[in-house]
């Protein structure tokens, strides 16, 4: 009985371990690529050239349309779309009842 016992027990905490990890697989699948804003913020494109903004607490931000961000590395984009909705449920996605 104990050696079930202590089985169940690294199991579920096998799991619970297990369980960041699966946290925010939806977004890298949804983005083409991120790229590191100059204040600390990450920017998101979509497969369909849109565009989201994470701010640097990890909240999906507003995102004007044509707005000119620059990247970490001093080079600037101009933004396309305000995808903050797609975003946001990406960021949230089985964090939320």
């Amino acid at each position: 009985m104990k050696s079930t016992l202590s089985v169940l027990t690294i199991a579920i905490a096998a799991f619970g371990a297990s369980l960041p990890a699966f946290a925010r697989d939806a977004l890298p699948q949804a983005t083409q690529q991120s790229l590191a804003l100059k204040d600390g913020s990450t920017l998101y494109v979509f497969k369909d050239g849109k565009m989201a903004r994470e701010d640097r607490y990890g909240r999906a931000a507003y995102l004007k349309q044509g707005e000119t961000l620059e990247l970490a590395d001093g080079r600037k984009v101009t933004a396309v779309g305000n995808e903050v909705a797609r975003l946001d449920g990406l960021l949230n996605d089985g964090h939320r009842n």
